[in-house]
């Protein structure tokens, strides 16, 4: 369905239970198209930080040493 701006204004809310519903809304203006429409969903598996340390899994020890040769690259070598 593709409507333009100023009647998207009017009909907000069809707009969105068409979108919710699955129906796809594309707004307009002066025939070109501005926007899409859709319903926002919840990703199931988001990324955590740390992660690794809720499940009691270790990288290691030395894992946060620093990289001489890499702490060079870029002048942090104290």
């Amino acid at each position: 369905m593709e409507v333009n701006l100023l009647e998207a204004k009017a009909k907000l809310s069809e707009l969105v239970e068409r979108s919710v519903a699955g129906e796809e809304v594309i707004i307009t203006k002066a025939g070109e198209p501005l926007v899409r429409l859709i319903k926002y969903e919840v990703d199931p598996n988001p990324c955590r930080l740390g992660l690794y340390k809720e499940a009691g899994i270790s990288m290691g020890e030395g894992i946060h040493d620093g990289d001489d040769e890499l702490a060079a690259m870029f002048d942090m070598k104290e």
